[in-house]
């Protein structure tokens, strides 16, 4: 597992998947121990010593390569190719680092996640060549296959008092575990260690078991029916992650499992029981733009079919979605749609047979339809979208729609997703909303509800990365209200983000993470839909950079 930094660190959560990334492991990836004296060089770029250029990568992994690619080549993020940086300088580059960009670059100095001496390096090392970490095949992965619990072993009822509908499970991001918590008394009922800087976590179709993976690929299977919460298999999918998913259709239901990896480009097909893996297929290949060849082709979000046994997948920078039919694994077919690059997150629309997912750096949505299998359209939006998984609601006029929240910009765009009943909004943007500004991970409304909220973890502004803005379902054209939420918590210290909205079962509780630095005090904080009151905050120790939260009902139904 991958050795942490202990300063202070604040910031992501989707964008995790963009500037906090790739916790690559130093067992796969670490240099052997060069002399003190060493130094690296390479044509253009400062010198840097073996030692720092070492820590510097280790960094870039963590934090950056989600954005801007293992080998910089960029995605949501711009190119950090040494072409590039060399030509910006050191003094330009330092400064971009300590104060970030209201496009949704994180300020990493400001916010106390790195010294003044690792930005510098830092600066430095995004000049030099970059460094290509090792591929991760079926043998090494193999490797790391534990199944702790087999089966037949288990439980074959719930044997626990959890109403695991409104059980949570929190990203612990930098303590490498989740805490679960009950969601009726807000108490923590089990803290589990996890892969590192876990990235989401899903339910299986039957809603007995959590699946997590974390940012260095380890993937963990929670058995929930036991006494306590128990985990029951893990694996790693190779170096860095994001994305795990289990079959959904009918009669295929907790039979597979899939993870998607950012490196290698590939992803695994797992047994849905063991997590022991079948396949593994690389998406290395053409781009949909240029039709050029991409070493480094990511897996970013998948989601499963409930038309067809299959599993949807994006791949980042080609800008494709493979559908991936599981009927046959050892015959596996793959259906291949051109859409745009780069495709990163996503959810359904409210019938679950449109996946609306963003090509960030295209500034699109694209709409692909599950049931006839192909692109339905590419919505033009905002710039660089973020949904997480978005929102569905029904509006006044367009009737049922879909909305995400940009990175780039502080506008909320709202797409028609009714052909039937409203054809003439169908699939185009039909509103745009003003939000507070740039910088914004996560939208988030619920069927039971009016309210909208919209994050902006990102933004270098304190006063919006500490608040949410708040939209009226029914009064769109009315604005939005602020939610104090980092004041809420009643945390004095640090440099806080508030990041992603949950909401409990009912929908009438929206929980959000005040997240801090790892030595400093998180919170949950939990506000009354109905009045936007505060109404509990989760003070707990055990707390520690708490981020994504995933209601195991709204995430096996896929409500949003």
């Amino acid at each position: 597992m991958l050795t942490r930094n202990k300063t202070p660190f604040v910031l992501t959560l989707a964008r995790l998947s963009c500037a906090l990334a790739l916790a690559l492991s130093t067992q796969a990836f670490a240099a052997a121990p060069a002399p003190a004296a060493a130094m690296v060089k390479s044509p253009g770029a400062p010198d840097l010593s073996q030692a720092e250029f070492d820590a510097s990568k280790q960094i870039y992994f963590e934090r950056c390569a989600g954005c801007h690619g293992v080998l910089r080549k960029g995605a949501t993020g711009k190119p950090l190719t040494p072409d590039i940086t060399q030509a910006r300088g050191q003094a330009y580059l330092e400064a971009l680092i300590t104060y970030g960009s209201p496009a949704g670059m994180p300020n990493w100095g400001t916010s106390n996640a790195l010294t003044k001496a690792q930005i510098t390096s830092m600066a430095t090392f995004i000049q030099h060549t970059a460094p290509t970490p090792p591929e991760w095949g079926m043998a090494e992965t193999l490797k790391t296959w534990k199944l702790l619990v087999k089966p037949e072993d288990r439980p074959k009822k719930q044997l626990n008092q959890l109403n695991l509908e409104n059980l949570f499970s929190v990203t612990l991001r930098d303590d490498g575990k989740i805490a679960l918590i009950d969601g009726d008394s807000k108490k923590i009922v089990k803290l589990i260690d996890t892969g590192y800087a876990v990235h989401i976590s899903r339910i299986s179709a039957s809603g007995r078991y959590l699946l997590v993976i974390g940012r260095d690929a380890k993937i963990d299977m929670i058995d929930l029916w036991p006494a306590e919460p128990t985990k029951v298999a893990e694996i790693k999918v190779g170096i860095e992650a994001r994305s795990v998913e289990t079959s959904k259709f009918k009669g295929y239901e907790d039979k597979y499992a899939i993870a998607g990896s950012y490196w290698p480009p590939q992803f695994t097909i797992m047994d849905g029981e063991t997590l022991e893996p079948k396949q593994i297929v690389s998406t290395r290949g053409m781009t949909v733009d240029k039709q050029e060849y991409h070493p480094e082709p990511r897996v970013a979000a998948i989601i499963a079919s409930h038309e067809w046994p299959e599993f949807i997948v994006n791949v980042k920078e080609t800008g494709k979605v493979m559908l991936v039919n599981y009927q046959d694994i050892k015959n596996l077919t793959i259906t291949t749609i051109d859409a745009a690059p780069f495709l990163h997150d996503g959810g359904w629309d409210s019938t679950h047979r449109y996946f609306m997912t963003a090509a960030n750096n295209s500034n699109k949505v694209a709409v692909i339809d599950s049931k006839e299998r192909k692109l339905t359209a590419l919505v033009d939006v905002g710039k660089t979208p973020h949904p997480g998984r978005g929102a569905n609601f029904v509006h006044p006029q367009y009737g049922p729609v879909w909305a995400t929240s940009h990175l780039g910009d502080g506008g909320v765009s709202v797409i028609g997703t009714d052909p039937v009943k409203h054809p003439q909004y169908a699939w185009k943007q039909v509103t745009s909303l003003n939000g507070q500004g740039g910088g914004s991970l996560f939208i988030k409304t619920h069927p039971n509800s009016r309210h909208l909220y919209v994050d902006t973890t990102l933004n270098p502004d304190t006063k919006l990365s500490q608040s949410v803005a708040v939209f009226n379902i029914d009064k769109l054209d009315a604005g939005y209200t602020v939610l104090p939420i980092a004041e809420w918590s009643g945390i004095k210290q640090g440099a806080l983000r508030v990041v992603q909205p949950e909401y409990n079962k009912a929908g009438d509780e929206v929980w959000f993470s005040v997240w801090n630095g790892q030595e400093e005090e998180s919170a949950l904080v939990v506000v009354d839909d109905k009045t936007l009151k505060l109404k509990n905050v989760i003070r707990d120790k055990r707390l520690i950079t708490p981020t994504g939260k995933f209601n195991v009902y709204n995430t096996q139904f896929d409500i949003y």
